[in-house]
């Protein structure tokens, strides 16, 4: 399972990296230690605390006010798997964005929960990127 850094998950949650640190200090998120004494996060932890963070589970006002353009970049979600197509939710920031493709896509990008992905949005179709 793919770990992150307090940096990385700032990032993909739109907050500074003190932010994550107050609430990895506070127990709001489990964090643990690497061989060179970085904290870092689960993937698991951070997807499930990421939609915790976009549904207002947060009294912080550190999330930025921005123009989302056309790529959010965040965490997946849920993969949910059919015969022949796949639904992905990536929460990017305050953004839960679905995405409904082949399970074959799904397969190839090796998508799972706790990864980080791209949501890429044309008109109406959303496009995943695997980072």
């Amino acid at each position: 399972m793919q770990s992150y850094t307090i940096g990385q998950a700032a990032r993909l949650l739109g907050v500074s990296p003190d932010t994550v640190r107050r609430w990895a200090d506070a127990g709001r998120v489990a964090t643990h230690r690497d061989e060179a004494g970085r904290r870092l996060i689960d993937g698991r932890d951070l997807a499930a605390f990421s939609i915790e963070v976009a549904q207002g589970g947060t009294e912080d006002e550190d999330t930025p006010y921005t123009s989302a353009r056309n790529a959010f970049p965040g965490i997946v979600t849920a993969v949910k798997l059919g015969d022949v197509a796949a639904q992905v939710e990536i929460q990017a920031g305050p953004h839960r964005l679905v995405s409904l493709l082949t399970r074959e896509a799904v397969e190839e990008l090796g998508l799972e929960v706790g990864m980080r992905a791209t949501a890429r949005v044309k008109s109406t179709s959303v496009h995943i990127d695997r980072v």
